[in-house]
């Protein structure tokens, strides 16, 4: 067995597959890469038995086989080369041996047949999403799922698709985010649970490419098909909670303000806030907000005044300032709203420009008890 291969090449794919593999495996062959060759074609995987990564490489060769070469070391001496051919060959006594310009090195590998097969999904429905659609509805919503091993469900998140268009939902009880888009449809009414490490990797490399994602799934599984990537998950099992019935409906006090000024503020009064409760107050009163924080035990305190747009009643609200901040640094506005019924209800923020047509986001953020 023996094939011919651009050292860039290889490295830039070989790092997308790394981030796959855990960093302390069970299975000593998880440690690896597997190549499964085919004449000039090259199939790259790994896997963590949850999620399973492949990329189909075009290389030169005239011969078949399958090896498991260890992903670290193999990628540390990618890294050290400049962009130049590198011959693989897999010799006889366990060793497969690479030669570049200036040298050999001998690489102990498995044999392919000892790294887990990755399932192929029965009877799967498909959906085709453009990939930048992926991307944003994935950055939108990944940073609200929760890390709670005791509600796994609520550690995903949350895809639900219908004719009428795809849904995205992430939630930890305290903050929740639903991305939604009518301008992408599904043939058939599907939802499921997607974890957050795959997500991770699909966000990182949907980025540079512009094809559309054809999704496969099924109760169990989901496989993400894009460019010369597939990439393979089992989905967490489970019944999402029903998101629809937290989201207040009536909300009559809304407030209107730029958001890089809130956050700016937010962000510098919150450094005056309990550091454990991160509590901060927002006082709203005709055309001012007023936001305030502070730490009774050290005595700090902070108050800002900003001018905004406000029509309701007036209203003091307690929020956590690092849940606040972190939707308001998620949104890509310049101007957002947020509505509020009661000091006891969940905020609603949303933005109000930059979106693209058939694109709304809905953030909610849970309200903190104001100690008076």
């Amino acid at each position: 067995m023996k094939f011919i291969v651009s050292s860039s090449y290889l490295l830039k794919q070989l790092q997308v597959l790394g981030s796959v593999i855990n960093s302390s495996n069970t299975l000593p062959i998880l440690d690896n890469f597997l190549f499964e060759l085919d004449n000039n074609t090259l199939t790259v995987s790994a896997s963590d038995l949850e999620t399973t990564m492949s990329a189909t490489l075009e290389i030169d060769s005239s011969s078949e086989g399958s090896v498991a070469v260890p992903a670290k070391l193999l990628l540390d001496i990618l890294k050290t080369f400049p962009e130049q051919p590198l011959t693989f060959t897999v010799e006889e006594n366990s060793t497969i041996e690479i030669s570049s310009n200036s040298g050999k090195y001998a690489i102990a590998y498995a044999p392919g047949t000892e790294f887990p097969k990755a399932q192929v999904i029965e009877e799967p429905s498909s959906t085709l999403v453009p990939a930048d659609v992926l991307a944003t509805a994935i950055s939108k919503t990944i940073f609200a799922a929760g890390n709670d091993d005791l509600r796994p469900v609520m550690s995903g998140v949350f895809f639900q698709f219908s004719p009428e268009g795809l849904i995205f939902v992430a939630t930890d009880a305290h903050k929740l985010v639903k991305y939604a888009r009518t301008d992408v449809k599904a043939s058939e009414v599907a939802d499921f649970i997607m974890p957050k490490k795959p997500l991770n990797i699909l966000k990182s490399i949907l980025g540079a490419t512009d094809t559309e994602v054809k999704i496969d799934y099924n109760d169990s599984n989901a496989t993400f098909s894009f460019d010369n990537y597939v990439l393979m998950c089992r989905l967490i099992d489970g019944k999402y909670p029903n998101y629809e019935a937290v989201i207040p409906k009536e909300n009559p006090n809304k407030l209107m303000i730029n958001r890089n000024l809130f956050l700016s503020s937010v962000r510098r009064v919150a450094i005056f806030s309990n550091k454990t409760t991160h509590q901060i107050r927002l006082k709203i009163a005709g055309a001012e907000l007023n936001i305030s924080a502070e730490d009774i035990d050290y005595s700090n305190k902070a108050e800002e005044r900003l001018t905004c747009d406000y029509q309701g009643d007036d209203i003091q609200i307690g929020f956590n300032s690092r849940f606040l901040s972190e939707m308001l640094t998620n949104l890509t506005s310049d101007e957002i709203q947020l509505e509020m019924s009661m000091p006891n209800r969940a905020g609603i923020l949303t933005p109000i420009d930059g979106l693209d047509e058939g694109e709304t986001v809905t953030m909610l953020v849970m309200p903190v008890m104001l100690n008076s």
